[in-house]
C-alpha cells in the first residue's frame, strides 16, 4: 500500500491538462478522486481516459465560481467517500493583452475563476481536512511570482493565491493541515485549449511546442510528490527559479531586462 491508498482527494478542473493527469497519478497511487469541470462531454471524456477501478473515480460537474455549487462539490464527495483528506486547486484561466486595452470583463472572469473559485471550494472544504489532517494545494505560475507585460489579470491572480496560502498556513497551524503552493513552468497545452483576450472573448492558445515545455505528467508527479513530503512551496521552473532569485535581489535588472523583452513579449502573447 502507497502512502496516499484510500486518501480522498478533490481535483477542480481536472477533465483537462495537469488535472487530468493528476487524477490518473493519485488513481495509480490507490486514491480515491473526485474530477471536476464545467463540461459533461469534456469530464465524461476523462472519465473514461483515466479508466479507474470501480468505486475509485467520482465525477462531479460544477462550476466552482458559483459558492453554492463549489460547495455542492464538497458535499457530494462526503457523501460518497465519506471524508476529505487533499484538496487540489487546480482550476484556472490565463489571458492575453495589455492592461489599458483590458474590458472589466477579463479581470471578473480571471479573478472568478483563479481566486473566488479557490476560496469557495476552499472555505467549505476546510472542516472536513481539519479533520483528516489532510493537505490544500494551490496550484499557481512562474506568472505568479512577478507582473509580466500583457498578462497583468492573469500574474496578479496568480500572486493572490500566494497570500491565500501563507494566510491559511499560519492560521491552520494548529490544526496540522499542509499547504502546499506549486509554482508551474510553461506546460503542454491539450489541442483547443483557450485563452481570454483584451476584449473578454475566447481565443485559441499558440502551439507550444517550440518552447522548452513541462508534460502535464511532470507536473502531476511534482503535486503528489509536495503532497506526500507536505512541502511549502515547489518551483518547477529553472527560469522561474532564477526569476525568483532575482526578483528579491535585483527587482530594478529583472524590470529593466523586461522592458528590453518586451517586443518579443509581445509576439508571443499574440
Amino acid at each position: 500500500m502507497g502512502e496516499l491508498e484510500g486518501k480522498v482527494v478533490i481535483i477542480t478542473g481536472s477533465n483537462s491538462g495537469i488535472g487530468k493527469a493528476t487524477a490518473k497519478l493519485l488513481i495509480q497511487e490507490g486514491a480515491k478522486v473526485v474530477i471536476n469541470g464545467r463540461n459533461d462531454e469534456k469530464l465524461n471524456n476523462a472519465e473514461k481516459e483515466i479508466n479507474a477501478p470501480e468505486g475509485k473515480l467520482l465525477k462531479v460537474r460544477a462550476d466552482i465560481t458559483k459558492p453554492e455549487q463549489a460547495k455542492q462539490l464538497i458535499d457530494k464527495t462526503i457523501e460518497k467517500f465519506g471524508k476529505l483528506d487533499i484538496l487540489i486547486n487546480n482550476a484556472g484561466v490565463s489571458m492575453r493583452g495589455n492592461f489599458a486595452e483590458l474590458s472589466p470583463e477579463v479581470f471578473e472572469t480571471v479573478f472568478g475563476i483563479n481566486v473566488f473559485g479557490v476560496a469557495n471550494t476552499t472555505v467549505p472544504a476546510m472542516e472536513h481536512i481539519r479533520k483528516t489532517k489532510g493537505s490544500i494545494i494551490f496550484i499557481s505560475s512562474a506568472a505568479g511570482i512577478r507582473g509580466l507585460p500583457g498578462t497583468s489579470a492573469y500574474c496578479s491572480s496568480k500572486m493572490a493565491l500566494r497570500a491565500l496560502a501563507e494566510s491559511i498556513r499560519i492560521e491552520e497551524s494548529k490544526a496540522g493541515i499542509h499547504v502546499g503552493l506549486i509554482y508551474v513552468g510553461i506546460t503542454k497545452n491539450e489541442k483547443g485549449k483557450t485563452t481570454i483576450a483584451a476584449d473578454g472573448s475566447l481565443k485559441e492558445l499558440k502551439d507550444r511546442s517550440n518552447f522548452k515545455v513541462h508534460t502535464p505528467e511532470r507536473v502531476a508527479k511534482a503535486v503528489v510528490n509536495n503532497i506526500k513530503r507536505r512541502k511549502f512551496i515547489k518551483t518547477l521552473s529553472g527560469m522561474a527559479k532564477i526569476n525568483k532569485v532575482m526578483q528579491a535581489l535585483f527587482p530594478g535588472l529583472v524590470e529593466f531586462t523586461l522592458i528590453k523583452s518586451l517586443k518579443k513579449i509581445e509576439e508571443r502573447n499574440n
